[in-house]
């Protein structure tokens, strides 16, 4: 199961872990701009782009990119499902992470008791145990539970096909252990991002910034989709590992 890894750009390396139904290539098409100064990675975990067919599981991508991709020292940005696989991935081999930085990581298993954050919770899990063949139905209601502010495109292009096909199965993001414990004693810089709509992704990155003692910050004007906003995140990033990476 080779993970296939998008690569531009020139610098010191910077791995970007997607989230749910859009590859590599396609969920960080915003961050092209920073390719003058540095060397973007972007790997398609599985059942996404040009890798193998697969469900998503935290577990298992985050293995694969830790043992494929993290085979050089590299800052290391995970977005919504993939923040999960990048803490994972950072706790299996932190001696090869600069930084790390987690945008709107679901993980609503850190703060399990919070009554906002369970009843989402549930949401997801419901959603997930439900009907999953028809592409555009399943975005009706993932788009406004994960908060994607985008319409359903008509007709629904085959990257978005096969990523909705990788959601039959996916372990549910609540069900990640994080060992945040492990990361606080890492020593490499983290930072935690939500994009200021839903108060669960807030308070979950609150949650995680207070026991990793990660820099936190919010970058508003695309909800879930904070790496769209384009150059606000991009210069929040940049900064980021410039002065502490």
């Amino acid at each position: 199961m080779r993970l296939h890894v998008h690569q531009w750009g020139s610098g010191p390396r910077v791995v970007l872990v997607h989230g749910v139904l859009l590859g590599g290539r396609e969920a960080w098409r915003a961050q092209r701009p920073l390719t003058e100064r540095w060397t973007l990675l972007a790997p398609d975990c599985l059942g996404h782009g040009k890798s193998p067919d697969g469900v998503q599981d935290f577990e298992v991508d985050s293995e694969l990119i830790a043992e494929q991709v993290l085979d050089e020292p590299a800052h290391l940005v995970g977005l919504s499902y993939g923040a999960i696989v990048a803490m994972l991935a950072a706790a299996r081999r932190p001696e090869m992470v600069r930084t790390l930085t987690v945008v709107e990581p679901p993980a609503a298993g850190v703060v399990r008791g919070d009554q906002v954050v369970d009843a989402w919770d549930a949401e997801l899990r419901r959603f997930l145990d439900g009907p999953l063949d028809d592409p555009r139905e399943v975005f009706k209601v993932f788009f406004p539970l994960a908060g994607v502010p985008l319409p359903i495109p008509d007709p629904v292009p085959e990257t978005l096909r096969r990523g909705a096909r990788a959601l039959v199965g996916m372990r549910p993001p609540g069900d990640a252990e994080l060992p945040l414990d492990v990361l606080a004693e890492a020593g490499f810089p983290m930072l935690a991002v939500t994009g200021g709509h839903r108060p669960e992704y807030g308070i979950i990155a609150d949650a995680i910034a207070d026991r990793t003692g990660a820099r936190r910050e919010i970058v508003r004007g695309m909800g879930h989709l904070v790496p769209d906003t384009g150059a606000p995140f991009n210069e929040l990033l940049e900064e980021f590992l410039n002065h502490r990476g």
